[in-house]
């Protein structure tokens, strides 16, 4: 009789185990994840906008994690790269909308009336509702000859640069840009287009250099340091940063 019991009891706590065992959705690194598919239900819901009941949500055949960890969209049934989707239609790629924390289906994720990508175009939170500023800063890497520009931390792409030739170094160390000129004139007997004035205003950056008989200096030499000592940038790329830098603009030189 003892037996006969002991055999029950042991019957029923197997049965509730295997309840209790396949109730429990699966989990990714002690995570909940319901649809089992190596993706915690939390990103999938607050970082990817995936279906979390759904391993598949664009149903190209991949689960959304081999597309994630591969660099590929999870909403896009086509095989296109996470940089090169804009889900939403917002002028932000995937990539930055993740950079940036933002909803990749949403177009305007604080909901204030503007889209996520002219928030960014603009130098503001596409997270906070309102006018509020993210911090610009630039970092020059002379020994790989490399400018890069970010915003709130996240970096938005790179450039090509020309720094000073080894008898005349850039000088390394913290700057601001203190004043700008669209065409400022060298003591060296040229000008120099887009001019961003650093430290004393005695160097900065500036398009390739021009002499007063129009030949351009320097159009084969981005990526070397030849300059006297300011960092050269080719010819939109100078425009571009002339535009989206302020006077006040940190730049790290190293």
């Amino acid at each position: 009789m003892e037996y006969t019991i002991n055999k029950k009891i042991f019957s029923i706590l197997l049965l509730l185990l295997l309840v209790i065992t396949f109730s429990i959705p699966a989990r990714a690194n002690n995570l909940p994840d319901f649809d089992k598919d190596g993706v915690p239900d939390y990103d999938e819901k607050e970082v990817y906008f995936t279906d979390y009941e759904n391993s598949d949500t664009d149903g190209d055949g991949y689960s959304d994690f081999v597309e994630l960890i591969n660099g590929y969209s999870p909403h896009n049934p086509e095989s296109v790269k996470l940089e090169d989707n804009d889900q939403d239609l917002d002028g932000l790629s995937d990539r930055m909308e993740l950079n940036f924390k933002t909803n990749l289906i949403d177009k305007d994720t604080d909901q204030d009336g503007y889209e996520d990508g002219d928030e960014i175009n603009n130098g503001y939170s596409p997270t906070e509702p309102g006018q509020i500023k993210l911090e610009k800063r630039i970092e020059i890497n002379t020994g790989t000859q490399v400018l890069g520009y970010f915003l709130g931390g996240v970096k938005m792409g790179e450039f090509q640069v020309s720094s000073g030739k080894p008898s005349m170094p850039t000088p390394e160390g913290h700057y601001y840009i203190i004043n700008k000129h669209p065409k400022a004139w060298s003591p060296y007997g040229l000008w120099m287009p887009y001019w961003m004035g650093l430290g004393t205003g005695r160097f900065g950056l500036h398009q390739l250099p021009i002499w007063p008989d129009g030949y351009r200096e320097g159009e084969d030499h981005l990526g070397q340091p030849v300059s006297h000592g300011c960092v050269r940038l080719g010819i939109e790329e100078s425009e571009f940063l002339y535009n989206w830098a302020e006077i006040g603009t940190p730049v790290f030189i190293y």
